[in-house]
């Protein structure tokens, strides 16, 4: 058994939208946000390249790399540490490729990312901090995104 959880695949496979932490090669931070972001299998997680190229250099320099996937609405999610692989050509790549196109992505992709997780851990907001529950904080955050949306705030 892998080290990604039944429900840590969920969490991917449901959000999608993973926020990708890099090294540049001062040693500041790179946050870039991944729609691309799936499970490959129990131990790896993958993202596309379509147009990240400091994300991309920074892993070829450092492939240290850091995936935080997180439920809006509940607050909840997972953080992944691990090594990266990029993949530009070959038998892997093209594997890759046929993955994303299994998913139904159509778009051009200059890269696939392969990450092998070597750490996970929850991500849990301090709103549970008060004894409030997933459907509490849920509701909570639902409706200040619909307030958003229908330009009640501000």
């Amino acid at each position: 058994m892998g080290i990604l959880t039944a429900d840590m695949r969920r969490m991917v496979g449901e959000q999608l939208l993973g926020f990708i932490a890099t090294v540049c090669p001062d040693g500041t931070p790179n946050l870039s946000p991944k729609g691309t972001t799936a499970v490959w299998d129990d131990d790896h997680l993958v993202f596309a390249d379509l147009c990240s190229p400091r994300t991309i250099a920074n892993l070829r320099q450092n492939p240290a790399v850091e995936i935080n996937v997180v439920d809006m609405l509940s607050r909840k999610g997972y953080r992944f540490k691990g090594t990266a692989t990029v993949l530009a050509e070959g038998e892997r790549f093209e594997a890759a490729l046929a993955f994303y196109r299994q998913r139904g992505s159509s778009s051009t992709k200059r890269h696939i990312v392969v990450m092998k997780v070597e750490y996970a851990a929850a991500l849990i907001s301090p709103a549970y901090d008060s004894g409030a529950d997933e459907a509490q904080v849920s509701l909570h955050w639902r409706q200040y995104w619909q307030d958003l949306w229908d330009g009640k705030m501000g």
